[in-house]
């Protein structure tokens, strides 16, 4: 991969490039339903300690410096969007002083004030599209919002993000300069990259991608009321544990049937939709990072793609039997998982507003690199946001280590509890 020239400047010094596939679907989202929520990414961060207000504030703007994604928004040129990163991008960082409240009502406004934050939508032309917030419930007790969208950052982003985060602030709060090695590229090589790959190869996974979905069924689980006409992509949560012993026996049954855990849990799952649709082909949805080159790694942006993982269960298979199956199937999309999700949902046709393109269920084993954050005299625990929206109908979404910093499902779990997830849900449709 190589770095590639701006295809033009505008009078404001931008560097406009085109958006990438994934980056252009969300941009007509974003037309046809403006001044929605639902692809915010927020995370909130408890901060107890001796805070260094501005070594964090530097350690933020030092990230924005460092990736060109968190410095651009998305305009039209010659009816494509295109993506404008701005040369010099700085944030502050507000903070709201909640100490003089009474200590009773104090938890209760932060709540509010968070909410309120996490809810509010971006303007994807005018930016930024990372907002931070910080609340002072104490005098050394805050909490740190930090909330962006979508079309910048992915799961994988905010591995980045953690880390570097703490690598900086340590560095700064200790007036030394940043240890980190500049990025070779940037977001934006990676959406030229990917169109001109794209040219070469289009015919060959498209051709793959139309035979294996030919045909595909709409899943029709049972609800509790009738589907509406248009989604409001209103969603509530529910939490689950998977037991230590439960974790271990799939594992075993895992390794022993020579597959991973992500198919042995897909597996269960599309059982679980055939037990309640009564139909035995499943499709559902699977996010994969799309970082299949060695330079992406370490960019924050977002190159999420999105698999179907169809599968026939029909003839009454034996577990082990779908396994195989389930096995096959993946690998298969594995092999052609360049293929933009966006060139898929082209092939439908005219856009049923109830529904989802292609699937309506999502499953994903989250396995995205992401270390503890460490902050020098802080003591950090995640927060719980109580998710209220949802692009699907159901969203299953399962972590197999403890080691990942995730401020929207929980805090304090350990490796000795098995795995844990979330269930988000469409409350059009379920109680």
């Amino acid at each position: 991969m190589t770095l590639i020239e701006p295809i033009g400047n505008s009078e404001e010094n931008v560097f406009v490039f085109p958006a990438s596939f994934a980056q252009q679907r969300l941009w007509f989202l974003d037309q046809l339903l403006p001044g929605t929520s639902f692809y915010n990414v927020p995370t909130v961060i408890r901060l107890v300690g001796a805070l260094n207000l501005a070594a964090l504030t530097r350690s933020v703007n030092e990230i924005m410096r460092r990736h060109e994604a968190l410095r651009t928004t998305f305009g039209m040129v010659e009816g494509q969007p295109i993506q404008a990163i701005a040369p010099v991008l700085s944030l502050s960082l507000p903070l709201i002083n909640l100490q003089n409240l009474p200590a009773s009502v104090r938890q209760e406004e932060a709540n509010r004030l968070v909410t309120e934050e996490t809810e509010r939508p971006f303007n994807l032309s005018q930016g930024p599209l990372l907002r931070l917030l910080l609340l002072q419930l104490d005098e050394a007790d805050y909490l740190l919002v930090l909330n962006l969208h979508h079309i910048v950052f992915d799961d994988w982003s905010m591995g980045v993000l953690i880390r570097e985060l703490g690598a900086l602030y340590t560095a700064f709060s200790s007036g030394k300069l940043s240890p980190l090695p500049e990025l070779p590229i940037q977001y934006a090589d990676f959406a030229i990259w990917q169109r001109e790959w794209l040219q070469g190869k289009l015919v060959e996974q498209l051709a793959y991608w139309q035979q294996q979905l030919d045909g595909t069924s709409v899943l029709n689980l049972p609800t509790d009321r009738p589907r509406p006409t248009r989604q409001s992509y209103r969603g509530a949560t529910q939490l689950l544990q998977v037991p230590k012993s439960l974790t271990e026996a799939l594992l075993t049954l895992s390794q022993q049937s020579g597959v991973t855990l992500f198919i042995t849990l897909l597996a269960a799952f599309q059982t679980l939709l055939y037990r309640y649709s009564g139909q035995d082909d499943i499709a559902v949805g699977s996010p994969i990072a799309n970082r299949n080159r060695s330079e992406l790694e370490s960019l924050i942006g977002f190159f999420v793609n999105s698999l179907v993982l169809r599968t026939d269960l029909s003839g009454n298979p034996t577990f082990r039997e779908l396994l195989g199956r389930v096995r096959e199937v993946a690998l298969g999309a594995y092999a052609h998982q360049d293929l933009p999700f966006e060139k898929l949902v082209e092939l439908q046709p005219e856009r049923d507003m109830s529904r989802n393109s292609l699937f309506s269920v999502v499953f994903a084993l989250q396995n995205a690199p992401m270390e503890r954050l460490e902050l020098p005299g802080l003591t950090l625990s995640s927060l719980n946001l109580d998710t209220k929206t949802t692009r699907f109908d159901l969203e299953l979404y399962l972590w197999e280590s403890s080691d990942n910093f995730r401020s929207s499902w929980g805090e304090g779990w350990q490796p000795s509890e098995g795995l844990r997830g979330v269930l988000v849900y469409s409350t059009d449709l379920f109680d």
